[in-house]
């Protein structure tokens, strides 16, 4: 068996608020582009339908074919237009352009023609293109007829838009506001004020919509006005009406189908409904989560979208009610707590929204919940100082859970919370257990649990800059009131007033490595003892990780100046080192592989070894462009079978890992099309259908048999053929079912397919014939039964022995009058 090459995949976690998301006409689906895919989520369920894979960078625009509701067209930048069925999720053509594309438009009068934003040779100049899509029957197209309509636009489609069923073109860039009239072939610019006024006005454009049936613009501005403009077709005789709900700049504006309404939002986390263009009859839908960055109306206009900061999608109804919420990974601002897995779930947890922490399933790429660490409203101020969630551990199978959260306004003030939480089996999540106040002086650089399975009690350890390690253990806090259990500090540690920068306990548990700088340290976990020290002087220590099952007598550590080092623990001396600058170093739990990302002078390289020897078993150059952050191995459901040396890392875990712009992925030796093809999703959920009457005919039968077929020896079994293996079934099953000849015509061609050919049948079969027509005749009484099946076996045994010897017709008839000879006489002797 040949083993297949591994590459580094797109495993989830891509942007779904990159661009508006779009409607199907019946408002069934809801489309919004993710990375290089586009996803098909039911407006109802809030499941992923299907995943349009085909596009070779990031998906920029996409929208419906309005001269075919049920295809769908998507831009990316790699220079392509693609057509899709999305209720297959099927590629229909490719429209091969040339030019990065950042965003697609379809007016109404456009026929065969679509609208692009291309870059030109300039930096951060954008020009809007209209490009003829030829009809041919090929896969792959060149459209290179491009039209020039726009210059010096902005490259984002809200700063874009088609108005009066496509008669004109608005664009939007710092103060200017450009109207391009298609029949007059005429452009008019207008511009504001540059310099902020006495009332503080930011005139900024951010936004740009247009009346689906009337000539009237809005546009969004930075101090949060929304401009109407009208009379825009003479640059002097202009006016416009001004709106004013936001305090922040509005970052998306929508018509609604009919023009009644306009739909804004913004950082307030509110969408705002301006009825009839009036300030005063205004609508408001509070409390959303986190800032507006996409408004989305559906043709059919019953329901609204929005696209939110934190990776998510709302789905409204037409009376400001939020139906369905659609949640991907949340990209945070930094992802200080790393990467973790819940042991429970097997999700991966990280930072998620302010103050939470976020648990993401990879196996469906959506999120399950979020845990509130913090508990305090959030505020979006850019000037205020917020609270910030650090560190965070799981431990003992995760009954344990800790977490670190702080607050600096300057050196000076450090305002520092620990907090421990259990797991409750009754409302099956996280409890608050106890919170220690500023549990160091100085920041907190580490936190590890003991998970060792031998130590009955839960041990903790924090490490700061302070110079301190701390040992946190559960005891009884119960009272005269309830009981209870709580944590307290049971040792406190220290190395010559060095700052304490990381910590880790061995497999077994019965030591704890702790760095102080440059120097490692080892001590005994159950009487606190210091054993030992590790000394280099090759940096300060960034990384500290125990080896595994056949390596865990070895420690690993890594160092500022690119060193990574490798101790034996029973010589106390250093076992090998190399020259690698290591960015993230994580060890496999389920084996003694540990996997190690370097960063070198071209991107990231991925390293896969074991402590035992310095030879690396694997390694993958340039894994990605920029900086690798962190890295985690997560456990697989059903386990690879991988015998290769280089592929065995591979086989318990999977090594997940996360860029600088938070992008995840991940190593696997399926491509994104086998990993993620809708076909393999249809396939599992026919075999989560109940068994029924036409199942059996297809050959899905039942694993499980009654004692009696058990007992019954396979040569007394007629062998049916495998269903899957007859061409009716299968081009009855797989073709489209209007293609299809007439039921009576294929009536035929079905049941002449589950009949037994003659031709193949062999002398072993024979028998087989025979008792059955035997069977029929035997049925008068138990004991005739009984003797009858005696006969059964001793005429098997006989033709089996003369088997060699091809019988004729007439023997065979011979055979069957002397096999319907009653022998039940032979009881009475």
């Amino acid at each position: 068996m040949v083993e297949e090459k591994v590459r580094v995949v797109r495993c989830g976690g891509s942007r779904l608020n990159f661009r508006r998301a779009v409607f199907s006409v019946d408002s069934k689906y809801i489309f919004c582009v993710s990375g290089d895919f586009v996803k098909v989520y039911s407006t109802v369920t809030e499941e992923c339908v299907h995943i349009l894979h085909g596009h070779k960078h990031l998906v920029s625009g996409i929208l419906i074919n309005p001269n075919n509701h049920l295809q769908l067209y998507s831009c990316s930048f790699d220079g392509t237009i693609k057509l899709w069925d999305y209720l297959d999720g099927i590629l229909i053509k490719t429209f091969i352009v040339g030019p990065k594309l950042h965003s697609l438009f379809i007016p109404h009068h456009a026929e065969d023609s679509v609208y692009l934003t291309i870059s030109k040779e300039e930096p951060d100049i954008f020009q809007l293109v209209s490009v003829k899509l030829p009809k041919s029957t090929s896969q792959d197209v060149e459209a290179k007829e491009l039209a020039f309509v726009l210059d010096h636009i902005n490259k984002s489609p809200k700063c874009i838009a088609f108005g009066n069923e496509g008669e004109y073109v608005a664009a939007v860039r710092h103060f200017y506001l450009s109207v391009y009239f298609f029949k007059k072939k005429k452009t008019c610019n207008f511009t504001l004020p540059s310099t902020k006024t006495k009332k503080n006005a930011n005139n900024k454009f951010t936004c740009v919509a247009c009346h689906p049936k009337e000539d009237c613009i809005a546009s969004g501005h930075m101090d949060g006005k929304i401009r109407l403009w009208r009379n825009f077709h003479d640059e002097k005789k202009y006016t416009y009406t001004c709106l004013h709900w936001h305090h922040d700049m509005v970052m998306d504006l929508a018509f609604t189908v009919t023009g009644t309404s306009l739909l804004s939002g913004g950082r307030e986390c509110v969408l705002v409904e301006w009825r009839d263009g009036s300030e005063k009859n205004k609508e408001f839908l509070p409390r959303l989560g986190s800032s507006i960055e996409h408004i989305s109306v559906s043709p059919a206009g019953d329901l609204f979208c929005t696209s939110h900061s934190d990776n998510k999608i709302t789905v409204i109804h037409r009376n400001l009610d939020a139906s369905a919420v659609i949640q991907g990974l949340v990209k945070d601002r930094s992802v200080s707590t790393g990467l973790m897995v819940d042991p429970r779930t097997k999700a991966l947890v990280l930072n998620g929204k302010p103050g939470h922490l976020q648990f993401y399933s990879l196996q469906s790429d959506k999120q399950l919940y979020n845990l509130d660490i913090i508990q305090q409203e959030y505020i979006n101020d850019e000037g205020l100082i917020q609270i910030e969630l650090t560190k965070a551990a799981f431990g003992c199978s995760g009954s344990w859970l800790a977490t670190v959260e702080q607050r600096q306004e300057n050196e000076n003030e450090l305002e520092l919370q620990m907090k421990l939480w259990s797991y409750s089996k009754k409302t099956q999540g996280f409890v608050l257990n106890t919170k220690i106040a500023m549990p160091h002086d100085a920041h907190i650089t580490a936190l590890c649990f003991n998970n060792a399975e031998n130590y009955e009690k839960p041990i903790l350890v924090t490490a700061s800059r302070d110079g301190r390690f701390k040992v946190w253990i559960l005891t009884d806090d119960s009272d005269i009131y309830k009981k209870a259990i709580g944590w307290t500090c049971d040792f406190v540690g220290s190395y010559h007033k060095y700052q304490a920068t990381n910590c880790c306990f061995s497999e077994d548990g019965s030591l704890l490595a702790v760095s102080f700088e440059e120097i490692v340290t080892i001590w005994d976990s159950e009487t606190w003892e210091l054993k030992c020290t590790f000394c280099q002087r090759a940096g300060n220590i960034r990384h500290l990780c125990f080896g595994r099952l056949t390596c865990s007598k070895y420690l690993l550590g890594t160092t500022d100046n690119g060193i990574l080092c490798c101790w034996n623990l029973l010589s106390c001396s250093i076992q090998w080192s190399a020259k690698l600058d290591v960015r993230v170093m994580e060890s496999d739990p389920y084996s003694d592989h540990v996997a190690a990302v370097a960063q070198s002078s071209v991107g990231s390289d991925l390293f896969v070894f074991k402590p035992s020897e310095p030879r690396p078993l694997y390694i993958h150059k340039n894994v990605s462009r920029e900086e690798v952050q962190w890295g985690v191995f997560v456990p697989r459901d059903v386990p690879e079978s991988f015998t290769s040396e280089t592929h065995q890392w591979l086989n318990r875990s999977q090594f997940y890992f996360l860029t600088k712009s938070q992008c995840l992925l991940t190593f696997s030796t399926k491509s994104p099309e086998e990993k993620l093809t809708p076909t393999s999703k249809q396939l599992l959920a026919e075999e989560n259908l109940p068994t029924t009457p036409f199942s059996f005919i297809l050959g899905k039968h039942r694993q499980q048999q009654d004692a009696k077929l058990t007992e019954t020896s396979e040569n007394e079994l007629i062998q049916l053929p495998l269903t899957e293996n007859i061409p009716a079934i299968t081009e009855l099953l797989h073709t489209p079912a209007h293609v299809l000849p007439s039921a009576s015509f294929l009536c035929s061609l079905f049941v002449n397919s589950l009949l037994l050919s003659k031709k193949t049948e062999s002398a072993e079969e024979t028998p087989d014939d025979v008792d059955m027509e035997g069977t029929k005749e035997s049925d008068d009484s138990d004991e005739e039964y009984d003797v009858t099946e005696k006969a059964k076996e001793t005429n098997n045994t006989d033709l089996g022995e003369d088997a060699i010897h091809q019988l004729s017709k007439s023997e065979e008839k011979e055979l069957r009058k002397f096999r319907k000879v009653d022998y039940s006489w032979l009881i009475a002797l």
